[in-house]
């Protein structure tokens, strides 16, 4: 194994080449292995560092604390590349795809530059490289956090008549799915996909992803929010036209919302409420490490 890679805030299509030349698996598996083990390999069971080589089998090691007989495990066991039919390489070039494309990139599109036969294919693996974007244990928001929702989905009056949503009111009438997302201003965005927008929802959301010491909690007018009284809440009327009073103001969650809504609606088209889940998962990561001088590597290290 080579010493850690260079990190490269964003890496062009002849930077990548360079770093993984077609048909050269070896130098992916050693740039996972970087990645993944930055302080030597550790079997994926138990986490025991005391692992060693498989001469006869090349990116493989065996552990003996986990089983009698040993286990044996591969550079890509217990990653989201485990059990693929399909060369590292493409998966890394995927994943850049999608990392270098600001609005993301639907999986035709994908099939289409990846030359992949079925678009199946495209759409699987990208599902992957987003589940691997999810972002857990999130340190709490501090500073000065915007708190924002939006809805997510088709006019419901473009549905058939009998998948509307009839006798509904307030944003679910509309057939969209809801998101509910905070942002430190100049860092990093929390969303979440939400059932209702109501005020158990709103309030459990931020308690959980905000810290109550924040300098300003900064939402609009919606009353879901009212029972954040241990917050130092301001609030914007957008009903009244009214956007900014001094520093209060949604305008950094709302620009994320419009990066999100140009993507669903210019690349990806339709998104269903299943996988909407792995989409904001997929613009969240892009968002929080748009200064990551390292994004490929950290996604990789995610995998």
């Amino acid at each position: 194994m080579t010493s850690k890679p260079k990190a490269v805030h964003q890496l062009t299509s002849a930077q990548f080449d360079k770093m993984f030349p077609v048909g050269n698996e070896d130098a992916c598996k050693d740039y996972l292995v970087s990645r993944r083990w930055p302080h030597g390999v550790r079997c994926p069971r138990c986490s025991n560092p005391a692992v060693y080589d498989l001469p006869s089998r090349k990116w493989h090691w065996q552990c003996s604390k986990c089983s009698d007989s040993g286990y044996r495990f591969s550079v890509i066991a217990g990653t989201i590349f485990e059990n693929t039919n399909k060369p590292l390489r493409d998966w890394f070039k995927v994943a850049h795809l999608i990392l270098t494309s600001k609005k993301g990139m639907s999986a035709r599109q994908l099939g289409r530059y990846m030359g992949f036969g079925s678009v199946k294919t495209a759409w699987m693996m990208a599902h992957k490289i987003r589940l691997a974007l999810v972002e857990e244990n999130t340190d709490k928001l501090g500073g000065i956090v915007e708190v924002d929702e939006t809805f997510i989905g088709g006019k419901d009056k473009n549905r058939h008549w009998n998948k509307r949503h009839h006798g509904m009111t307030g944003g679910e009438a509309t057939g969209k799915t809801p998101v509910i997302g905070a942002v430190s201003r100049k860092g990093n965005v929390v969303a979440r996909v939400i059932n209702h927008v109501n005020r158990f929802n709103a309030e459990t959301f931020v308690r959980e992803m905000v810290s109550n010491k924040v300098s300003l909690l900064a939402t609009d007018e919606s009353t879901v929010y009212d029972g954040l009284i241990d917050y130092p809440r301001m609030t914007v009327d957008h009903h009244r036209k009214q956007y900014v009073v001094g520093a209060v103001h949604t305008n950094t969650i709302e620009g994320f919302w419009s990066i999100f809504k140009r993507g669903v609606v210019g690349t990806f088209h339709k998104v269903s409420a299943k996988y909407l889940p792995l989409y904001v998962a997929e613009f969240q990561f892009r968002y929080n490490n748009r200064f990551n001088a390292d994004i490929f590597g950290t996604a990789i290290g995610n995998t």
